[in-house]
């Protein structure tokens, strides 16, 4: 603000302007004085009660980073959402960070900002933290995970993890409420999911097509693990030996290397993403099921188990991740291509109708990613998507413009025009090196959060920052919000919803 100050008396000094001028330039860099904490909290505006935090930034993005400069472990860093910055306007404070944050590479961000609060899991030490979103501190590590997890996930309600470790072939359950820790023995066990009321766990095993669900027992109901597996139709382990309290049971139904699950947002179906080809199976699907015989608490002890999905849905594209809005469900996936290579597909499904709407041409690679955002966009990412049928017949992406041969991660759908566009766009002869040491390939896409109502999405994108205005995919200056480090995951801690993210 000193600038401000300096540059009237400098104008002064040199009579450029009239006095009248001078004065109503005076008055509008007093307004500009008074106005520099635009980008705080207010207490009168806080959204539905939330406190206001130290950094005082209004729309903070949370950015999980690995091997930062100095640290020998990772830190969380809040960036200003609104504003693009890493610092304050005053350019006072350098940077804002998550207090007393320890974890060992943080890999991914769970975000709840209807609760104020987050979990981070660390890929390098197993670690899964609790952040206050308040006081912008860790406020508890979470301890009972048996190693590095491939999947870690907290249902909505906070009670209970599921965690995967592929080393010991483990589904930990950690009931927060009782403090149980239990270790269910599944061999191969890569991915896990759960849904927003914590009543259904579910488990994927790698190269299988097979899934478990999580079966909570009632108080000594089996003396052993071996009673309990008896009489549990589909069980195939129960622990402790003694007094069981979980059993991993067997989901009836014909899957196709179930890659992922999706809830529907009335609470009723979960729809399973069989990956099919891309996985090593045979043919792409989403199954229905419902999630009413899934639920923690059933013990069924006959057969047949109503769990049975009511319909499977072919899906050519290819099947990883998917993302609804109550009326369609939206499937991103590859196509194994006549040369052997794949191809990134999205498909739309009615629900209603259970039929496919339409197949879209987006950017190739393991689909992970899918993210409503504002005017109307639809946001989908990627990891390896240069490895794919694009790269290696040099085809254009769609969107792309004479001479622009796409090979990023990220795509924006237009769910007005039902158009795809991967960003950023790319003249092929700049996009030869195919590693993310190229400036203008990008690299892997593992994070985006969408900052509400300020049209734009930030991503960790290729290890670092980059975002991008919703309206038309174009990418924003991010100068100001490049950070030290390998940027891995990113969540927008004031968004309105636990949805939004």
């Amino acid at each position: 603000m000193r600038a401000y100050a300096a540059g009237v008396s400098e104008l002064m000094k040199r009579s450029f302007f009239s006095r009248a001028g001078l004065v109503a330039l005076a008055a509008f860099f007093t307004l500009a004085l008074s106005s520099c904490t635009v980008y705080y909290y207010f207490p009168e505006h806080n959204f539905a009660g939330r406190p206001n935090p130290p950094s005082l930034l209004a729309q903070r993005v949370l950015v999980a980073i690995q091997n930062p400069s100095a640290l020998t472990q990772g830190k969380l860093e809040i960036l200003d959402g609104q504003l693009d910055l890493r610092t304050n306007i005053q350019n006072t404070v350098p940077e804002f960070d998550i207090s007393g944050y320890s974890g060992d590479e943080p890999y991914s961000i769970q975000n709840f900002p209807e609760q104020t609060t987050g979990f981070v899991y660390a890929i390098g030490d197993g670690s899964f933290k609790e952040i206050d979103y308040g006081t912008e501190k860790q406020a508890a590590a979470i301890g009972g995970l048996p190693g590095i997890s491939s999947s870690v996930m907290i249902s909505g309600d906070f009670r209970y993890i599921f965690a995967s470790n592929e080393t010991f072939g483990y589904l930990t359950v950690l009931d927060r409420t009782t403090g149980t820790n239990t270790r269910l023995n599944l061999p191969n066990i890569y991915k896990v999911a759960t849904n927003v009321g914590g009543t259904v766990g579910l488990a994927m095993t790698r190269n299988s097509n097979s899934i478990y669900r999580v079966a909570k027992l009632n108080v000594n109901q089996y003396l052993t693990a071996a009673s309990a597996i008896a009489a549990i139709p589909g069980a195939v382990d129960c622990e402790p030996l003694n007094l069981p309290v979980f059993c991993a049971v067997t989901v009836p139904g014909t899957y196709d290397r179930p890659a992922g699950a999706y809830f529907s947002l009335d609470g009723n179906t979960v729809y399973i993403l069989n990956c099919g080809p891309e996985c090593g199976g045979t043919k792409a699907s989403v199954s229905f099921l419902p999630i009413a015989g899934l639920n923690i608490n059933n013990l069924a002890t006959t057969v047949p188990n109503p769990n049975v999905p009511t319909v499977t849905v072919p899906i050519p594209g290819g099947a990883t991740d998917a993302i609804s809005d109550g009326t369609t469900l939206y499937v991103s996936g590859q196509q194994l291509q006549p040369d052997g290579n794949f191809a990134g597909f999205m498909t739309t499904v009615d629900l209603a109708s259970q039929k496919i709407t339409g197949t879209y041409s987006i950017s190739d690679g393991n689909h992970t990613k899918m993210l409503f955002a504002d005017d109307n966009s639809l946001w989908i990412g990627s990891q390896l998507c240069a490895t794919g049928e694009r790269f290696a017949q040099a085809q254009a992406h769609p969107g792309s413009t004479a001479n622009q041969y796409d090979y990023n991660c990220l795509t924006r759908f237009d769910l007005t025009t039902k158009a795809a566009l991967v960003v950023p766009s790319v003249p092929i002869p700049l996009h030869l090196q195919n590693s993310n040491a190229d400036p203008n390939y990008y690299g892997d896409l593992t994070g985006i959060c969408w900052v509400q109502n300020w049209h734009k999405v930030y991503t960790a994108y290729g290890g670092q920052i980059h975002a991008f205005n919703t309206v038309d995919g174009s990418e924003r200056d991010n100068t100001n919000i490049t950070v030290q480090g390998t940027a891995m995951d990113v969540a927008y801690m004031d968004a309105l919803t636990n949805a939004a993210d």
